[in-house]
């Protein structure tokens, strides 16, 4: 028998995002982020999932954009991080990748590309986030650059807001994109999920969904399901153990639980050699059964402890969901004091992910199964 431990990936649910971001951003062209391996759903199984229905693809590994090339998809793939040194201007003219432009020094990589070539380009300009970007000072004299060279193409500026998602927004780091010198001649690309979700202002030309894709809610204390969303990945396992702990003593390493009371403990075949969180404290929301219970005790390298006290007929072989449908990965994120993106991109490649129809049946049956506990 194989370790029961894996990952449902559901492509209606991934095809089901896009549509959302479509219905927010009816007008604007959409770059489909799959960065860090489709967040940890991988890359080939988003293309699969989206195919042509997305404009284009961003991400930061030339592997991955020459894969995705390889698979057939013949629209725009960008390189959020562009080029990292002047021997990649070969791969990005072979496979007609779109580059993005942070510095100084990668545009003096793309002197290298010859006449003719048509590389189209981003412009990131660095508004507030002081991550990437050219000054605002430094761009005008970028894009006549990039404009009169030869081999350029099409020009796109972009920025990233560093607080689209709380309250303070978008409207400071906005301003001063738009203030920028000849910026109207050019399309604008601004808005990630959280921008999309809630600043019809910014979705301009194109836009960036990134965790929505993913069906995660980008704002804090908020589901992807409130905002009409459906999670990607579901991580399930089952119960492999179940045990009698008595009052006073204490589960797992370090003895960082004490039991109040005799308690039934199931062990589930998920740790943080799985992707996780060993910092998830007693208390984050597990699903056992069809019953939302919680851990209990120091998550082990391939176990962790549940509290069975909702869910007494469980016994070993009982399904428990992890994060996904269910138990959504934000609320498990926000016990463990993270973030859902942590969470799906942490996921261990010893963990199989499993897609397709056959794979929805069979997580189907299983939380029908639950539900009927």
């Amino acid at each position: 028998m194989a370790r029961p431990l894996h990952a449902y990936i559901d492509p209606a649910a991934w095809r089901h995002n896009l549509a959302a971001v479509r219905r927010a951003a009816p007008r604007a062209r959409v770059w489909s982020v799959v960065k860090a391996n489709a967040y940890g759903h991988g890359v080939l199984r988003a293309y699969e999932a989206l195919g042509d229905s997305t404009d284009g693809y961003a991400l930061l590994e030339l592997d991955a954009a020459v894969r995705l090339r390889e698979a057939g998809f013949r629209g725009p793939i960008a390189l959020l991080e562009g080029l990292f040194e002047a021997s990649e201007v070969a791969e990005v003219l072979a496979h007609r990748l779109t580059v993005v432009v942070h510095h100084a020094e990668q545009l003096r990589m793309l002197d290298a590309v010859p006449a003719g070539s048509g590389v189209d380009v981003l412009v990131k300009v660095n508004t507030g986030m002081n991550r990437l970007g050219l000054t605002p000072a430094d761009f005008a004299a970028a894009a006549r650059r990039l404009g009169a060279h030869p081999g350029v193409g099409s020009l796109t500026v972009m920025t990233h807001f560093a607080r689209a998602d709380d309250d303070h927004g978008i409207a400071g780091q906005y301003e001063q994109f738009r203030n920028l010198a000849d910026i109207a001649r050019f399309p604008h690309c601004v808005a990630n999920s959280a921008a999309i979700l809630r600043y019809p202002e910014s979705h301009c030309d194109w836009v960036r969904p990134g965790i929505m894709l993913y069906g995660v809610s980008p704002f804090a204390n908020t589901v992807g399901e409130e905002v009409g969303l459906a999670p990607v990945m579901t991580l399930v396992s089952r119960l492999i153990a179940v045990r009698t702990v008595r009052a006073g003593e204490t589960v797992g390493y370090g003895g960082v639980y004490t039991a109040d009371r005799e308690l039934r403990v199931g062990i589930v075949a998920c740790g943080y050699a799985d992707g996780y969180p060993r910092h998830a404290p007693t208390g984050t929301p597990i699903r056992v059964a069809g019953c939302m219970t919680r851990t209990v005790g120091r998550v082990s390298m391939d176990m962790l402890c549940v509290d069975l006290t909702p869910v007494p007929d469980a016994g070993v072989g009982t399904p428990v969901v992890l994060w996904g449908r269910g138990n959504p990965v934000e609320r498990v994120a926000e016990a463990a004091g993270t973030i859902g993106y942590e969470l799906l991109c942490a996921v261990a490649p010893r963990v199989p992910l499993i897609t397709g129809t056959a794979a929805r049946a069979e997580w189907a049956a299983d939380y029908d199964q639950d539900k009927s506990r």
